[in-house]
C-alpha cells in the first residue's frame, strides 16, 4: 500500500508530515514508517540519478519497495527536449518536444542504458519493485501498437525488471479486447495494471482487474475527478475517495491477492493529503 509520490508539493504543504520530518531524508523516513511501498513519479519527467537511488535505498527499511515510472521517451510519449541529458540532445532539433522515433537508435539505446543504470542501487538493495510502463492515450490496439509493445516490453524484460503495464486508451480494456490485452501482458511477464479513475467519460478506463503474472498485480487509483483526461494535473487528480468508493475494490484486490504473491495498491489522487488518507483507509478496510 502506498502513494504515487512522497514529495508532491500539495502533500508537503498539507501538514501530513510533522515538523520533525523536514527535508528530503526526513520525509522519506517518515513515509516509510507508515507505508511499505511508494511510486517514483519524477522518473517519467526526467532520467533518475544513481546517487538518488542509492540515497532512497539507504533511507528506507528492509522490505520497503519503490515502483518506478518509466521515463516518457521509453514508452512512446512526447518528451521535453530539455529533459534529455545535454549530450543526447539532437543538434538542430526544432521544437521543445521529441519522440523516440525522431532520434537515432543509438541515442534511444543510451537513454535505456542510463535509466537502467540509475535504478541499479535500488535493485541491488532489494528495493526495486516494478517499473511502470505507462503508455499514452494515442497508443490504440492494433498491429503497429503490438509491434511497438513487443519491442518495448521485450527490452524491459531483457534488463531483468519486473514490469507493470498501464494503458491510458480505454480501448485496451474494452470487453471485446480485454482478454487479448491480458494475454499480451502475460506473454511479456508483465502485471496488467488495474485502474480506478473517473467513470463515464470518453477517456475513462474501466476497472478491469486480472492477474497476469504469478508474482505481482498492481492497482492504481487516479481519483474520479470529472476533469480526468482533460484538465491540468490539479483538476484531473483532485478527488478524495469515500469509504464506499474504496469498498468497491475490496473483492477485486482480494481476488488478485489469491492469484499473485504481491499486490501493489497505489493512490495517485495527489490533492493535499488525499492520497495518503485514502491509502490509510484502504489498509484498514483490507485488514
Amino acid at each position: 500500500m502506498g502513494t504515487c509520490s512522497w514529495t508532491d508539493p500539495a502533500l508537503v504543504a498539507s501538514g501530513w508530515y510533522p515538523p520533525g520530518a523536514r527535508g528530503a531524508e526526513g520525509r522519506l523516513r517518515y513515509y516509510a514508517e507508515r507505508f511499505g511501498l511508494v511510486e517514483v513519479d519524477a522518473t517519467y519527467y526526467g532520467l533518475p540519478s544513481t546517487r538518488n537511488s542509492a540515497l532512497w535505498a539507504e533511507r528506507t527499511p528492509d522490505g520497503f519497495v519503490f515502483d518506478v515510472k518509466a521515463f516518457s521517451l521509453l514508452t512512446g510519449h512526447a518528451t521535453r527536449l530539455g529533459s534529455l541529458p545535454a549530450d543526447l540532445r539532437p543538434n538542430g532539433a526544432k521544437g521543445a518536444w521529441v519522440r523516440a522515433g525522431a532520434l537515432p537508435p543509438a541515442t534511444v539505446g543510451e537513454v535505456w542504458r542510463r535509466f537502467a543504470d540509475a535504478l541499479e542501487p535500488l535493485r541491488a538493495a532489494g528495493r526495486l519493485g516494478a517499473v511502470l510502463m505507462q503508455f499514452p492515450p494515442s497508443l490504440r490496439p492494433g498491429a503497429a501498437a503490438e509491434d511497438f509493445l513487443d519491442r518495448c516490453l521485450g527490452r524491459a524484460g531483457s534488463l531483468g525488471w519486473r514490469t507493470a503495464v498501464e494503458f491510458r486508451n480505454p480501448r485496451w480494456y474494452a470487453p471485446e479486447r480485454s482478454a487479448q490485452t491480458a494475454a499480451l501482458a502475460r506473454r511479456h511477464g508483465a502485471a496488467l495494471v488495474a485502474v480506478d479513475s473517473a467513470r463515464d467519460l470518453p477517456s475513462s478506463v474501466p476497472p478491469v482487474a486480472v492477474a497476469t503474472t504469478p508474482e505481482l498485480s498492481v492497482v492504481r487509483f487516479h481519483g474520479r475527478s470529472p476533469h480526468w483526461g482533460t484538465g491540468g494535473k490539479e483538476d484531473a487528480y483532485r478527488h478524495r475517495y469515500t469509504k464506499e468508493e474504496l469498498v468497491e475494490w475490496i473483492p477485486r484486490i482480494r481476488a488478485l491477492a489469491e492469484r499473485t504473491e504481491q499486490v501493489h495498491v497505489l493512490f495517485n489522487n495527489c490533492c493535499g493529503s488525499a492520497a495518503v488518507d485514502a491509502a490509510e483507509t484502504m489498509s484498514g478496510l483490507l485488514e
